[in-house]
């Protein structure tokens, strides 16, 4: 017998998203939300358990790199213009 075997979650991602927006029911446009929240859900879990392993340099000592991490700008600073004084 034909067996179907069951397709991943990103599989059938793409699946949906090949078919045009305007022909998606809504059944389909669900289906859609719910699989790209299941699929960024697990996509942080992965990286907070993996993400510090792969590629991650060692946390730097601020003290040492002078008190911002290489690589960031520090914020900016904005502050109000004055206010226009009467015209004389």
């Amino acid at each position: 017998m034909n067996e179907q075997q069951p397709t991943s979650p990103r599989h059938r991602l793409q699946e949906l998203l090949a078919i045009p927006e305007r022909q998606r029911t809504d059944a389909q446009w669900d289906e859609i939300n719910e699989l790209e929240i299941t699929l960024a859900s697990a996509n942080r879990t992965e990286s907070r358990d993996s993400g510090q392993r792969r590629n991650a340099p060692p946390p730097s000592d601020q003290k040492k790199s002078g008190g911002a991490p290489q690589g960031k700008k520090p914020a900016r600073k904005f502050h109000k213009r004055p206010p226009k004084g009467p015209a004389p």
